[in-house]
């Protein structure tokens, strides 16, 4: 059957796709728009279970803060290029996302995708996630998400680029102070807030590594586990948010710098892209030939 140029215009703005794949839908359907976009929407699962196995370590990391700054979320979005990172379509989903993580309570992603992802869109999370898929022809996660509220404490948040995302909660202090402290924890990375916070397997982990390392000198061991010691104070005060030196101010660490202020960290989260997703290292030169030899 014949279908009109205007069908197919309409159709593709409705959906994003290509005007091909709008018009194989609408010859498949006799020219029911609906019955088009539900077959595209069943297409578009089928590609996104095709692309599930591809590795995204690239994507964006946004956090949104309601009005009265009690609750803000952080959530991270993966895609396989940082050319779709930037795509409005992808950017436009990773805010639907955040904007919802902000407005429920679900505690996992599996129960996040279950959501709608806005107060007047009939899909999922996971149906436009799907739908974004097969439009853009790449991979697409919902990683990860965190939440904080406080009824007495002040939230703060710092992102770097689309690559990097903090949020810190302060009792005392004031706003620069806590974009402060977040950009700090953006730069410096802390493991946790005091020594206190550090594992337990971790620190003993690392006293065995630098135990191992002063027991060659052939010291005696009374001084070797004061070396130890020394050591392990100065791992401490590298890997804990109070124990840094602050990063405008060297000369000071950031729990003296909360001590001035008569303030508290509480606690924070730092996000990074891709961080502890493996990614495929890919040789071109032994693909190809792999192709002329096969």
């Amino acid at each position: 059957m014949s279908i009109s140029a205007s069908v197919v215009k309409e159709l593709r703005d409705r959906t994003g796709c290509g005007m091909m794949e709008c018009k194989k839908a609408l010859t498949d359907t006799g020219g029911d728009i609906e019955a088009a976009i539900e077959l595209m929407r069943k297409s578009g699962q089928a590609k996104a279970a095709k692309k599930a196995g591809r590795i995204a370590a690239e994507g964006t990391i946004l956090i949104k803060q309601n009005a009265a700054g009690t609750q803000a979320a952080m959530v991270e979005i993966n895609c396989e290029t940082d050319f779709v990172a930037k795509d409005a379509n992808f950017q436009a989903f990773a805010n639907a996302v955040t904007e919802r993580v902000l407005s429920c309570d679900v505690q996992t992603v599996e129960e996040l995708l279950l959501q709608p992802l806005g107060e007047t869109d009939p899909q999922t999370v996971n149906e436009a996630r799907e739908a974004l898929i097969a439009k853009i022809g790449e991979n697409i996660n919902v990683r990860r998400f965190i939440r904080y509220h406080t009824e007495q404490g002040h939230l703060a948040s710092y992102r770097h680029g689309n690559r990097i995302g903090v949020m810190v909660e302060l009792l005392g202090g004031h706003e620069v102070l806590g974009k402060d402290i977040a950009m700090h924890i953006a730069a410096s990375n802390p493991i946790c807030v005091a020594a206190d916070d550090v594992p337990a397997d971790l620190l003993a982990k690392e006293r065995e590594i630098y135990r191992a390392q002063v027991l060659d000198s052939g010291k005696p061991a009374d001084i070797v586990e004061k070396i130890v010691d020394g050591r392990m104070r100065k791992y401490l005060g590298e890997v804990t948010l109070l124990g840094q030196p602050f990063v405008k101010d060297p000369e000071m660490t950031v729990g003296k710098l909360l001590d001035q202020a008569k303030a508290e960290a509480v606690r924070f989260q730092r996000f990074e892209v891709g961080e502890g997703i493996e990614k495929k290292e890919v040789d071109f030169a032994e693909e190809v030939m792999a192709q002329v030899r096969g």
